[in-house]
């Protein structure tokens, strides 16, 4: 090719193909010209830290009545004062898009099932669920609750008007990266939206069902064996309203009992649920503080992620002055404190998803046996619209109960879940969450809190509380239906009307205790209350451990400070080690010597899952080898029959009482009768080849509790771990007060110390940082103050014409 003119051709040929190349999207791959564009890439999304210097600025925002002033303190929390409410949540939501817009949509395109329309058709099977699950369906019935009081009503279009201000003024170049890098744009907010929002968080925390399994267990074993291995009430338990707590209202009679479960149904493959991850709150009163007034603590455990799931603010106009963690997708402070009050919460786990077999006139499916009729089912039309512009149409039946997930001839997006059954879920209901925090943001007293927990419905959350008054309280709180006992541990008959829901439990009769003789109220997600409570709210809930292992602190603790409750909520001592460590070691009769090295350490221990120990993670591992080595074979696939283990609680109390038990024998073996002692022996054995061949190497350092769980704080985005903080060296784990395992962890922790006059401080710190932004200095910057569990003081400003040092930048929004 010496021909000048054809190597002209050729290279004029292979610039524009490139240039053709790097402007276009590829399947879900975006753009990758603009997006590396020194003018519109993600280069012009580096921001530069707060300097010591002061920063003054204005912005004009389309819809204010009046000027707002918002200042951020040193590590960019928002500090917003406005002169009515309407224009407060318009700067909360524009404030809070500034820095978390990608999130917030991000998650809401999940919650409304429209992935599809940002990576393609990977994420139709995972849109489908959520809108047959419906959660679409459930946040138009919630926008609806909502937007019936006023003052909601106000807050949540102010907000979405914000959020709106803000896409309004953004170019091309000013997107934040993640729209850069999936090459797409926001669209515009709506109160839709953060309906959205909070119907995500029930589904990340009561959306979890084990009726299926239970049932397959019942058709298998028998009412005996299901209600023995699967006991009501867990053998050691410390509850969260403490046993002996007086009732203070007459109980309503209970449903009669319909039958638990009906015919063959379709039963699928199936996950167990996660009931490790919890969350920890507590208040001590002022007998037992140093300070004589009560003081409070928070740490909710959730999937550790970057962007964080929380986001700081403290939001102030006539008659609100609060601060705390907001959720970035919808107004209000969720968790936090004012001059009067602090408040928290835990996940409650009721049972308050029950699924019904549903019994079809014929094969058109537009009739279903009910009450001894048959009745219309209902449609609703769906359609999911991938990135490529492909439309996907789906129908979803309803009947009286709800969706019908999926049909017997559909294979589910979750193994949890029946074919053929319909889905009954609180949180499809009319529902007001908005009200409850917006009156607990102004909440003065005891009685304020109580009246603002009465518009809550979902998800159930304990809500602890704490006064300046002195008095502290935690009510389990949420929308519990009024059932039968036990009803809905297995699947329900649909054509049964006894097995309906007929009502719901008054607020009022919902357990409470406020001031208790002991000095501290607690939740730790498990068991609400002790089985003398007259009323079902669930049969299982989270493992004991974490509130007993509170409680037990909490009640030797005197002269409480903010410290001690710092200490407590980064306590790694590994309670059920204590209970059944020796146990096990005292079964290795005959030990080899790699066993006998293990068990020197494992003898050695403290028993707190501190980072850098190495004794967790041969406990660990030996106790889950042995849990899977006793349980697999009966409760494990059965020709693709889920079905659940039972719970560490009644394995360790088969352990300890019933050491012969039939169930330790693996009827998988032939020819053979295997002990307890076996079990433990071959388990250990497994564990030590298991560490080794992880590491490479025989028992030493490398071995370390920090290595082995690995904890991840991830990007939202899968596999985008350039913008994650991947292998955090941070002790904990599933069942420990310091619940931080893998994926997750205490997402937000908060102490407050209570106080007259103004002399209360608060407390808290992020696994992450304020800005949603890669680029920015405060993306990450509050991760190493969360992984060596210290705090950071919270700036409470009484106005904004106080004066503090750590106020770095100050922005007026104008009209």
């Amino acid at each position: 090719m010496k021909d000048p003119r054809v190597k002209a051709i050729v290279s004029l040929v292979i610039t524009f193909a490139l240039c053709y190349a790097l402007s276009t999207n590829w399947g879900t791959a975006p753009a990758f010209g603009r997006f590396l564009s020194p003018f519109t890439g993600f280069w012009v999304n580096a921001e530069k830290p707060l300097t010591d210097k002061a920063v003054q600025g204005s912005l004009k925002i389309e819809g204010l009545t009046d000027e707002v002033t918002v200042e951020y303190d040193e590590l960019g929390i928002p500090h917003i004062f406005a002169n009515n409410d309407h224009d407060l949540y318009l700067a909360q939501g524009y404030v809070t898009a500034k820095d978390r817009l990608w999130q917030m949509e991000f998650q809401t395109h999940y919650a409304a099932g429209r992935l599809t329309e940002i990576v393609g058709e990977k994420a139709l099977e995972s849109d489908k669920y959520n809108r047959r699950m419906g959660s679409v369906y459930g946040a138009e019935k919630s926008l609806a609750g909502m937007l019936e009081d006023p003052q909601a009503k106000v807050a949540i279009e102010a907000y979405a008007a914000g959020v709106n201000a803000y896409i309004n003024q953004l170019k091309a170049r000013t997107l934040p990266v993640e729209y850069k890098l999936l090459g797409y744009s926001p669209e515009l907010w709506t109160p839709l939206k953060s309906a959205l929002f909070l119907k995500n968080m029930s589904f990340v925390l009561a959306s979890g069902t084990d009726d299926l399994r239970m049932t397959n267990i019942l058709r298998k074993y028998g009412r005996e064996v299901a209600e023995e291995l699967f006991p009501n009430y867990p053998f050691e338990e410390s509850p969260i309203i403490p046993t002996g707590t007086p009732i203070d209202f007459t109980p309503l009679p209970l449903p009669k009992a319909p039958a638990d479960f009906v015919g063959i149904g379709s039963m699928k493959a199936s996950t167990e649920r996660d009931k490790g991850i919890g969350s920890n709150n507590w208040a001590v009163s002022g007998s037992k503080s140093a300070s004589g007034l009560p003081l409070l603590a928070n740490d909710p455990h959730l999937t550790l992620s970057l962007p964080s799931i929380w986001y700081q603010m403290q939001l102030v106009a006539p008659n609100v002055n609060v601060y705390g963690a907001t959720m970035p997708g919808t107004p209000n402070v969720i968790g936090g404190f004012n001059r009067d009050i602090a408040w928290g919460v835990t996940n409650v786990g009721a049972d308050i998803v029950d699924w019904y077999e549903v019994k079809f006139k014929d094969a058109k499916m537009e009739e279903y046996w009910h009450d001894g009729q048959w009745k219309k089912i209902t449609r609703r039309f769906e359609q999911y619209i991938m990135k490529n512009g492909d439309v996907v149409k789906d129908t979803v039946l309803f009947t009286h109960h709800g969706p019908i997930v999926y049909l017997d001839n559909e294979k589910p997006f979750k193994k949890n879940i029946p074919t053929g059954h319909a889905l009954r879920w609180v949180a499809h209901d009319k529902s007001q969450e908005l009200t409850t925090f917006y009156r607990l943001n102004r909440a003065k007293n005891y009685d304020d809190y109580v009246k603002a927990l009465s518009f809550y419905s979902a998800p159930a959350q304990n809500f602890v509380f704490a006064s300046n008054q002195g008095d502290i309280a935690l009510w389990v709180n949420g929308k519990f239906p009024l059932k039968a006992k036990l009803q809905g541990k297995y699947i329900l008959d649909g054509s049964d009307k006894a097995a309906d829901w007929q009502s719901f439990i008054p607020h009022a009769h919902n357990p409470h205790v406020k001031n208790p003789a002991r000095g501290f109220v607690s939740s730790a997600n498990q068991s609400s209350t002790d089985p003398s409570y007259p009323y079902y709210i669930n049969w299982e809930f989270a493992p004991s451990e974490r509130g007993r292992r509170i409680n037990q602190r909490l009640e030797s603790m005197t002269n409480i400070t903010v410290d001690s409750l710092r200490d407590l909520q980064n306590d790694n001592y590994n309670l059920k080690a204590n209970g059944m460590l020796d146990k096990l070691i005292s079964l290795v009769k005959t030990p080899t010597a790699k066993q006998a090295k293990a068990i020197k350490v494992l003898q050695t221990w403290n028993k707190k899952n501190d980072p850098e120990e190495i004794a967790p993670s041969i406990f660990e591992t030996w106790s889950n080898l042995l849990y899977e080595s006793i349980w697999e074979d009966e409760f494990g696939y059965d020709g693709n029959i889920p079905m659940m283990y039972p719970s560490w609680d009644k394995t360790a109390q088969l352990i300890n009482q019933t050491p012969t038990v039939k169930w330790f024998d693996n009827v998988k073996t032939k020819n053979k009768v295997e002990t307890l002692e076996d079990l433990a022996s071959t388990s250990l054995t497994a564990t030590m080849d298991s560490l080794t061949k992880w590491q490479k190497a025989d028992m030493g350092d490398s071995w370390a509790w920090a290595n082995y769980k690995s904890t991840d704080i991830k990007h939202l985005i899968p596999g985008l771990n350039s913008f994650s903080k991947m292998d955090v060296k941070i002790g904990g784990g599933k069942g420990i007060v310091n619940a931080t395992t893998e994926r997750t962890g205490p997402s937000w922790r908060m102490i407050v110390q209570l106080g007259k006059n103004n002399t209360f401080k608060g407390y808290g710190v992020i696994p992450g940082g304020q800005s949603g932004n890669p680029g920015s200095p405060h993306y990450d910057d509050m991760i190493e103050t969360w992984r060596q569990g210290k705090l950071n003081e919270l700036l409470f400003l009484q106005s904004k014409d106080e004066k503090s040092a750590r106020i770095k930048k100050t922005i007026k929004l104008t009209k």
